[in-house]
């Protein structure tokens, strides 16, 4: 957007040169005290002069040849001062209204704070220039200053001021610029403004409010609006607004609230230049009429709602054809649909810039846009276009960023595109481009980023495209069909900051080079077939991101790894082939920001992982020492004596004690607590402590130790048959099985309570954010609760997909829930699932045998109806299906927001059916509608895009619902296992952050869409 209109009314060459033949510099004119005083004075309150512009502000020197003074030829008084830029700081002292003759006031692009702007500058009646323009400034505009008549530009962006406009303002009956950018003012435009000669007016970035100013309808002499960032002006643009405002050649809106459809009178405006409605909600059509502007420039009509999403809705673009001055043409996510016409090839020669993306334009790109032989930025993606991209786009020679990504684009890409040289992004994501990826790329000299993400490219990564001159920052080839190794030649990228080549078949070992790229902060492998060890790339101080999962990589993880905890934020080394000890230090202290599951070999870390401890390291010793055999045998021997003399002695200490109950040793546990401590944590058991209840027993929130620990204390229900083989199995189950998405316990209590009654109870951490029911379905007391986002259900899900994929498959013996269900799922600060009661299972299978012999009995099973898989009704023995089936229930309650057991369930109708009605149909229709009411630091603005099942989030949701129905599937047989649903889940995941939605918590973060944050910046304001 040009600058010239703004800054060619700064400075009036009329009046400079008037103030210059004025000017008088002579030592021995006697002056005149009182300016001098004023300036002294000013000078006084600075509390800063970085480049010494005062120094010549002395004695030595007639102040009127001070730096920034100039005085009148006859009086030798002040007329003007232009301390522009001079680096100074302090108040702007209230003496310098003393300066009666002064025309011109310039302190622009200085550090001026203190009391405001002084009030007594209204005195300066002379003043025809008042620039104060990037200071900081602060309280109210003066309401004086609407006595300085002859006033007639006033700058005072970029302050702190606040208040109202003063309505004094429409006083200054000579006033042809105005400039309120970026401060704080409140209230609107008054309507007194309309008294002035305005030519110029700007306003943005405060707080003002109301509609378009009416005001500005009566000044016919304006030829420059700017409301642009007002974020707050709503309403319509008047009809008659072109009829009214004749002269206007810039008119900008941007980033406000207005709706309503675009004038077509403003197609009268003969000289309308720029025209900037960018972010608002404009509907209907663009006005074909806006054909005869032929000095119009600048057209910004994106993010918007206009087209209406009729298939003619593109028509226009055939008249703008006839503006020959048009530089830039943005149309991005709005509601145009249809073909492109071939006519986009006819646009003025002079177009820059073409922004159509995120609309519903479909059919194939125009040959004839290779005409447009200046453009510089084309941008096209998320439309549904389709074909092949023209051949011909290398002679596009002139451009640097294309984006083509999220099209149905097939064949390979142009060899041409080597061509245009000085491109800097290249991105063709989310299309169904195929082969390999050209060689000819490498001639891109200029190229930084380069995203080829989702599409299905095949056969190796040419290293010819990977030059030691290269300058690319950002490379993401990921989920696309890459096999053969990673070309060493990648280390000579050596401005990479983020590369992923995720989701591929790229095998080898990872390059050892690319530690040279010291720039590194995101790195992502994973799903790949990488093998051997991981690199000690020691270099690597700066990365942030490292995910190097589900590969084949082996031995142990490297010691590089610690150190980079001032940088690492999330470290991803989950499913492989890894061995040895888990580090402790840096990262690997904190549980939410790394993963190492599905490493069978590894052991140790911190609690938190509940891996096995490591062996004690042996030192291997020579032959010539080694004890002879006998020796061996001997030592075995009594070892095999000893053991037995303890068992023998402990079977009869548990005889002679086993009325007393013994404490039972709970491995990695704390030392057992006693039950007074546990009275005396929840006072006594009180009611307000109570947070839950179960089959077996009551959770209590409690309060531990000197330092006042948070706890979460679950007391057995001793009344319930098999209860205490509960207590030992749970206590059994929970010192073995150690999963980070599984409850922890702290210590337990085996004792007798106050009564005399046996007493047990389970101490586990508390989670802040209770259980996942509460979130879900909150009653009265959760209603200040905030919804969970979809990517928040998301990362809930896989979370409980993990612990149950553990529980299943990665346990010496299968573990089995049998009672899954949200209020069993516990969330922490982080919002990490974590799943409770796993090991009350083992207690049913204990003490009721008729679920092993297929007799079914009531009492025998212990779930929750509408979560319980229908096969356990007729007596069929639990199984890991089982749970699957109740997982399924869940998956779809977190997403619809209704429980299985809602009342519209009734005979033959219930969850699954529900959500198979509607699915194939609109799946959005059934998504959970508190979604769209946002959460702590979430736009909403999102809701459209989920409402349109075409978009890449809208086929997210459908994935998830599909598993949800496979899980659930009647037969057992039909249901998928949990280690297939993990991967599916985190699978879809990927798929969701690479449609630009952010996540809340650190998990398997995207890389930054570089294409998508380009397309947001490209308004001209």
């Amino acid at each position: 957007m040009s600058s010239s209109h703004f800054c060619s009314v700064a400075f009036p060459t009329v009046l400079i040169l008037e103030l210059m033949i004025m000017s008088f510099a002579s030592c021995s004119a006697p002056g005149n005290e009182t300016d001098k005083i004023a300036l002294q004075e000013f000078r006084s309150l600075l509390t800063y002069d970085s480049a010494g512009t005062l120094a010549s502000w002395n004695d030595s020197l007639h102040f009127c040849q001070w730096t920034g003074v100039t005085c009148g030829l006859r009086h030798q008084r002040v007329t003007a001062l232009n301390l522009d830029g001079r680096g100074l700081a302090g108040t702007v002292s209230p003496y310098i209204g003393n300066l009666s003759f002064l025309r011109y006031l310039n302190l622009a692009n200085n550090s001026f704070h203190g009391g405001g702007i002084p009030r007594n500058l209204s005195v300066c009646l002379s003043l025809v220039i008042l620039e104060l323009d990037y200071n900081r400034l602060h309280n109210s505009i003066p309401s004086e200053f609407g006595s300085l008549s002859k006033l007639q530009m006033l700058f005072l962006p970029f302050n702190n001021l606040i208040g109202p406009i003063p309505a004094s303002i429409g006083n200054l009956s000579n006033l042809e610029e105005l400039d309120l950018l970026s401060n704080n003012l409140t209230g609107g435009v008054p309507i007194s403004i309309s008294q002035t000669r305005l030519k110029f007016f700007q306003e943005g970035q405060n707080q003002l409010t109301g509609g378009f100013p009416s005001a500005l309808y009566n000044l016919s002499s304006l030829n420059t609006i700017s409301l642009t960032l007002g974020g707050l002006f709503s309403g319509s643009i008047r009809r008659d607004t072109g009829l009214l405002l004749p002269n206007l050649q810039i008119l900008y809106l941007a980033v406000n609230q207005f709706r309503g459809p675009i004038p077509d009178s403003l197609s009268n405006v003969t000289n309308l230049a720029e025209i900037d409605f960018y972010g608002n909600n404009f509907t209907g059509h663009v006005p074909a009429s806006f054909g005869g502007l032929q000095n119009l420039s600048w057209l910004g009509l994106g993010f918007n709602f206009l087209g209406g999403g009729t298939t003619d809705s593109l028509s226009f673009l055939a008249d703008l054809t006839n503006c020959s001055n048009l530089e830039m043409l943005d149309l991005q996510h709005n509601q145009f649909k249809g073909k492109l016409p071939v006519s986009v090839g006819n646009f003025s020669t002079q177009l820059e810039r073409l922004q159509l993306s995120t609309n519903r334009i479909r059919g194939r790109i125009p040959e004839a846009i290779v005409n447009l032989f200046n453009l510089h930025l084309l941008y096209m993606n998320g439309n549904m276009l389709t074909g092949n991209i023209p051949m011909s786009i290398g002679r596009l020679s002139n451009l640097q960023y294309l984006n083509l990504g999220k099209n149905k684009l097939t064949g390979h890409i142009p060899s041409t595109i080597g061509n245009i040289t000085g491109m800097i992004s290249l991105c063709l994501h989310n299309n169904s481009l195929e082969g390999s990826i050209p060689l000819s790329l490498g001639d891109c000299n200029s190229l930084q980023d380069l995203v080829l993400y989702h599409n299905k490219f095949t056969r190796t990564i040419p290293s010819h495209m990977i030059r030691p001159s290269s300058l690319i920052i950002f490379l993401d080839i990921s989920h696309n069909s890459l096999s053969g190794p990673l070309p060493p030649d990648v280390g000579n990228l050596k401005n990479l900051i983020s590369l992923d080549v995720s989701y591929n078949q790229i095998s080898g070992e990872i390059p050892t080079t690319l530690g040279n790229c010291l720039g590194f902060e995101e790195l992502y492998m994973q799903s790949n077939h990488f093998q051997g060890p991981i690199p000690q790339f020691k270099r690597l101080k700066g990365i942030c991101f490292l995910d190097l999962s589900n590969n084949n990589l082996s031995e142990q993880i490297p010691e590089f790894l610690v150190n980079l905890s001032s940088s690492l934020q999330f470290l991803n080394l989950s499913f492989n082939n890894l061995e040895g000890e888990v580090p402790v230090r840096g990262i690997f202290g904190n549980t939410s920001a790394f993963e190492v599951d599905g490493n069978r070999e590894l052991c140790g870390g911190i609690p938190e992982l509940c891996l096995p401890s490591c062996p004690a390291k042996s030192f291997p010793r020579s032959i010539k020492h080694r004890p002879s055999r006998w020796v061996v045998d001997i030592i075995i021997c009594a070892s095999c004596a000893v053991a037995l003399l303890s068992l023998i002695s402990l079977f009869w200490l548990r005889n002679s004690k086993k009325e007393h109950l013994p404490t039972h040793s709970f491995g990695h546990f704390h030392k057992r607590i006693s039950y007074d401590a546990l009275f005396k944590a929840t006072d006594g058991f009180c009611s307000s402590k109570l947070i839950g209840s179960g089959s077996f027993g009551n959770v209590y929130r409690g309060t531990l130790g000197p330092d006042g620990k948070i706890v979460a204390i679950k007391v057995l229900n001793l009344q319930q048959k098999g209860a205490f083989k509960g207590f030992l199995a749970e206590c059994k189950a929970l010192s073995s099985v150690r999963h980070r998405n599984l409850v922890k316990i702290l210590t337990a209590c085996s004792s007798i309570d106050s009564h005399r009654n046996d007493f047990k109870a389970l101490v586990y951490e508390f989670m802040v954010n209770g259980n996942l029911d509460i979130w879900l379905h909150p009653n009265d007391e959760h209603m200040q609760f905030k919804p969970l986002s979809f990517h928040r259900r998301l990362n809930i899900t896989i979370d409980v997909a993990s612990a149950l994929d553990y529980l299943h498959h990665q346990c010496r013996t299968p573990i089995i829930h049998c009672d899954l269900k949200p209020s069993n799922i516990l969330l922490d600060d982080d919002f990490t699932a974590h799943i409770s009661d796993f090991g009350l299972s083992r207690l049913i299978f204990n003490s009721n045998k008729d679920i092993f012999s297929g007799h079914p009995s009531s009492s025998a099973f212990q779930g929750t109806m509408g979560y319980i898989a229908p096969e356990y009704g007729m007596g069929v023995r639990p199984s890991t299906s089982g749970d699957v089936y109740s997982f399924g229930i869940l998956l779809l309650e977190m997403f619809t927001g209704r429980r299985p057991t809602d009342n519209i369930f009734k005979e033959n109708f219930d969850l699954q059916k529900f959500v198979k009605s509607v699915l194939s149909k609109r799946a959005t229709g059934i998504l959970d509608q508190s979604i769209f009411c946002g959460e702590v630091g979430e736009s909403m603005d999102e809701e459209g895009i989920w409402r349109d099942c075409g978009t890449d989030q809208a086929k997210c949701l459908i994935s998830v619902f599909e598993i949800g129905l496979i899980c659930s599937a009647e037969s057992p047989k039909d249901r998928k296992d949990m280690n297939g649903v993990a991967r599916d889940l985190l699978s879809i995941r990927d798929k969701f952050l690479k449609t630009g939605i952010h996540e809340d918590r650190i998990q398997s973060p995207a890389p930054r869409d570089r294409c998508e944050v380009a397309a947001c910046s490209t308004s001209g304001f």
